[in-house]
């Protein structure tokens, strides 16, 4: 992967087949030489609308407009304008999920962070019924959860997404982080090009409480842009535009209007479409080379470009994420260990127990030949601990890694 840091895993940006030309020019009129406005340019804000609602809303009387949509630099800049102008609530996440959740909840204490692990048993589904008494009981006002879902693969769909934006009409926020949003892998051939949101079960868009956070950086597989949205009522808005004046300031003017063209829906159709085909191949392929080393995985991934990857069958020290990682790094390959998703805000929680601590997480956005790199290392690794036994492992590292290390590795190891 060739990223920033190594816990921004980031889809290949190249040609792939099947896609539209990748940008290589971006104009800038005088005008964009100016500060945009903290909510984004008007053009590329309609055109967010627009897409939203021919993607999802055809036939539906509530209709998005500009003034549902904030352009945001970034993601994580999307959340902390949201954390800064939530009140005091006791604020739901679900382990394991994006590591950026932790730093969010971390740095907005009126978040009040809430914590419900998924079962592997149930692939990690979300319990909506469960998180009903949890509102009822808890006081939970605000739900925060990336979906499709970072790192396990999973994604919520179907009636059960429907009964979640159905809680955002009784009082309760949901946050979804919808940045995976196209990497659905259909097994029918007239399921290409379909996409999953949200938005497809909100009633009034300027009354039902969700908002959804998603962008350029994944589905358009344009991470360095910085031009991503959040989506949701009109006084939401409102608000995200006092934030980030004082958060972020803005997103880059003229990338914002280098992607209207980016929006138009033949070229979203397009893209869509080869992204599932290319990047379901790719899945197929490291989950087959997995099976090939008896390193199954018992929960694969239906959406994303993450496999959450079981080690618990390995011999110890090679069945915790952290040696494993570690392991990996002196074959010049980088994988993330689990233990990164169980969101601990501010160190609230004793991690001893973790039900992530057995897990990595392997990344199949990179290109081939870099993932058959990255395969080939952890395959060399499996052989080593066969030949030498464990005694080889499990030296000369600390044993704990925060998010400083990982981002002064060097990002242009190979990653799985």
């Amino acid at each position: 992967m060739h990223g920033p840091t190594l816990v921004k895993a980031a889809p290949e940006v190249g040609p792939i087949p099947g896609a539209p030309t990748r940008p290589q020019a971006i104009p800038m009129p005088t005008e964009s030489l100016e500060y945009a406005p903290t909510t984004g340019v008007k053009a590329l804000r309609q055109a967010v609308a627009d897409m939203y609602n021919l993607t999802y809303r055809k036939g539906k009387e509530s209709q998005y407009t500009y003034e549902n949509v904030c352009i945001v630099p970034g993601g994580r800049s999307g959340l902390s304008r949201v954390g800064a102008v939530i009140g005091d609530v006791y604020t739901s996440y679900q382990i394991p999920d994006y590591t950026a959740y932790d730093q969010m909840l971390s740095a907005f204490r009126r978040l009040v962070p809430v914590p419900t692990a998924l079962d592997p048993k149930n692939k990690y589904r979300l319990d909506i019924e469960r998180t009903k008494r949890d509102i009822q009981t808890q006081g939970l006002a605000v739900i925060l959860a990336s979906n499709p879902r970072n790192p396990t693969g999973q994604v919520i769909k179907g009636n059960d997404l429907k009964e979640l934006v159905a809680l955002g009409r009784e009082g309760t926020t949901i946050i979804l982080d919808e940045f995976y949003s196209w990497y659905i892998y259909p097994e029918n051939e007239k399921d290409y090009g379909k996409s999953i949101s949200s938005a497809e079960f909100i009633e009034d868009v300027n009354q039902d409480a969700i908002i959804i956070v998603d962008g350029l950086t994944k589905n358009w597989r344009l991470p360095g842009w910085r031009v991503c949205w959040v989506l949701g009522p009109k006084n939401l808005i409102t608000a995200l535009s006092q934030s980030g004046s004082f958060l972020d300031g803005g997103a880059n003017h003229p990338l914002q209007l280098a992607a209207i063209p980016l929006l138009e829906p033949e070229h979203v159709k397009q893209e869509k479409i080869a992204l599932q085909r290319h990047f379901k191949k790719k899945r197929d392929h490291v989950l087959k080379r997995l099976h090939d080393m008896n390193l199954d995985v018992a929960v694969p991934p239906t959406s994303t470009f993450y496999i959450w990857l079981d080690l618990e069958k390995l011999p110890a020290p090679l069945n915790n994420g952290l040696t494993f990682f570690e392991e990996l790094l002196k074959e010049q390959t980088i994988v993330i260990p689990g233990i990164f998703f169980d969101i601990n805000p501010s160190h609230r929680r004793n991690l001893f127990n973790s039900p992530c601590h057995h897990f990595v997480r392997l990344s199949f956005g990179p290109p081939m030949e870099d993932l058959d790199k990255g395969l080939d290392a952890i395959g060399r690794l499996l052989k080593k601990a066969k030949k030498e036994g464990m005694k080889a492992f499990g030296h000369s590292y600390k044993k704990s890694i925060d998010e400083s290390t990982l981002s002064s590795l060097d990002v242009n190891a190979p990653q799985v």
